[in-house]
């Protein structure tokens, strides 16, 4: 659950890192960016902002904004309705995202899994991402991705996003959040 007041001081601030690293966003897309806040009440180390450019039945394109050691926890895209998961691709565009896959485990990972949610982060072969590199995540596939001490803009191009169908290790998470009043 997060608070109206939280929801606009985490949409200004992810409309001023993309302001600040040179993405334009129309009048509609800054009031619409969406607060993934998960349900966790911690926002500053679980979740995510997203702007939403278009979503159809055929592709859809993202921009998914972390704020300082911001984490996206483990989760992955499943069939629905006969399609396969969500495949998608991140593109780093400012900052640094460490994400995570299935995979030989990195030895000493650089992203650092929130504290009390350890048990739900089980995937931990490292892909670093800086600005310019990308890399594309089959569908049904476990990720989670943290950004580096200043944030991080990723654009996401993937096949058609359901977010309400994403299934995370951990139980606790809601997709969709929910918002109340101050």
């Amino acid at each position: 659950m997060i608070k109206r007041s939280e929801v606009k001081r985490a949409q200004a601030r992810a409309a001023e890192m993309l302001n600040n690293a040179g993405i334009v966003l129309t009048p509609e897309e800054t009031e619409n960016i969406e607060v993934a806040e998960l349900g966790l009440g911690e926002l500053e180390r679980t979740g995510l902002e997203l702007v939403v450019y278009v979503n159809t039945d055929r592709y859809c394109a993202k921009e998914l904004i972390l704020f300082p050691r911001q984490t996206c926890p483990e989760h992955r895209h499943p069939p629905v309705a006969g399609e396969p998961g969500k495949m998608e691709t991140f593109r780093c565009r400012w900052g640094k995202v460490w994400l995570y896959t299935a995979g030989e485990p990195t030895p000493q990972p650089k992203a650092r899994v929130p504290a009390g949610s350890e048990k739900y982060y089980t995937v931990f072969h490292e892909i670093e991402l800086d600005p310019g590199d990308q890399y594309t995540i089959p569908s049904d596939t476990l990720h989670w991705f943290q950004s580096g001490d200043e944030g991080a803009i990723v654009s996401e191009f993937s096949s058609t996003s359901r977010d309400e169908t994403d299934i995370f290790t951990d139980p606790r998470i809601k997709r969709i959040p929910e918002i109340v009043g101050d």
